[in-house]
């Protein structure tokens, strides 16, 4: 090969070499982060999955807005979103699917979904609701200071209650707890309770692990009288009759039925003098905004961002009236830690699965 060979070769290896180098300096891989002329990180789309709990074109109609508000977030925060991308998911279970596998980058899903898919998902935000005047851990505080009412002050999680209606038994439960007695399980076992199904946290599972705390491992399937309700209507009009003495539910559920109480169903005296509360169980956790460990977006940096973004979102009447579709009021911070009472009921989902 003469000079003129070494030359041409040495030409077209210097060109593929600095093609090789071109190549890598623009970023092959997908993951890369690229920024613009404003010098944020741009981002092409992100997609977000809503749990169905209320009709999805309900959903997709109120949640709109929050496209337009997250990209304006976002940008002051160094990162341009080109598209959001909002869905509502067939199931709770369907939006936990697409977080797993990577296909969508954020859920709005409840502390119990978030527990079943925890390998591949990362609780960054817990919603915030309206607290309440009570929230003693001693049901004797709660019938000491009727009647419970609504505060300012936000809160991440709620408790379910035991309530003892005006049966001749709840009166019987009520008066052993306001007198500091213990209540047996013969006491316990022995009345008429109504529960919701058991993929109800409030009215179901939390419940549940109270007796089997309290009770030496016994449980909702050990009492001897359980009726499961349809709704929460349902069990508190029940509980106003005396059909059942003991009702389980979230711990506002007499502020919501106080009205109907004797209005509707019936009842001779006010919800607040007709019941008291026996059981308070442990904290429930809100819902929570996860993100997928998967998604290629989701660096810490970033989830960082979307933590602030979404919190300042949630104090606007704007964002206020996007997140009101979940009842939600703002939002805090959160971790896995959080959330570990919920592994524990998720296990108890399991048995009636």
């Amino acid at each position: 090969m003469g000079i003129k060979g070494f030359a041409k070769k040495g030409l077209m290896l210097g060109a593929v070499v600095a093609s090789s180098l071109l190549l890598v300096a623009c970023g092959t891989d997908d993951t890369a982060e690229v920024t613009n002329e404003n010098g944020n990180i741009q981002i092409e789309e992100l997609s977000i999955g809503f749990v169905p709990s209320r009709q999805p074109d309900e959903i997709l109609t109120q949640t709109e807005p929050l496209k337009e508000l997250l990209t304006e977030e976002m940008a002051g925060l160094g990162y341009d979103i080109e598209n959001i991308d909002i869905t509502v998911g067939t199931s709770y279970e369907a939006v936990g699917e697409a977080l797993s596998a990577g296909t969508t980058d954020i859920g709005f899903i409840p502390g119990v979904t978030y527990v079943i898919y925890a390998d591949d998902a990362n609780p960054i935000l817990t919603a915030t609701r309206y607290g309440l005047s009570n929230d003693s851990e001693d049901p004797a505080d709660w019938n000491a200071n009727k009647p419970t009412e609504n505060t300012e002050d936000q809160v991440t999680y709620y408790k379910s209650l035991i309530y003892a209606g005006p049966s001749e038994k709840g009166r019987a439960l009520a008066e052993k707890v306001n007198n500091g007695e213990e209540l047996s399980w013969d006491d316990i076992s022995s009345a008429n309770w109504g529960v919701m199904g058991p993929s109800s946290s409030a009215g179901f599972i939390y419940p549940y692990m109270w007796l089997q705390e309290n009770y030496d491992g016994n449980n909702i399937n050990n009492l001897a009288n359980t009726v499961q309700m349809d709704s929460y209507g349902t069990m508190m009009g029940r509980l106003a009759s005396g059909q059942i003495d003991v009702a389980v539910g979230f711990a506002d559920a007499r502020l919501d039925y106080e009205e109907q109480w004797q209005n509707e169903f019936g009842a001779e005296n006010d919800i607040w003098t007709d019941t008291d509360v026996i059981g308070v169980t442990d904290n429930i956790m809100n819902d929570t905004i996860s993100v997928s460990k998967l998604s290629d977006i989701m660096t810490d940096e970033f989830n960082a961002a979307l933590q602030e973004a979404f919190i300042n979102i949630g104090e606007t009447p704007e964002g206020q009236e996007v997140i009101s579709i979940y009842n939600h009021i703002g939002y805090e911070t959160a971790t896995p830690e959080d959330y570990e009472p919920a592994v524990r009921a998720q296990e108890i989902i399991r048995e009636y699965e």
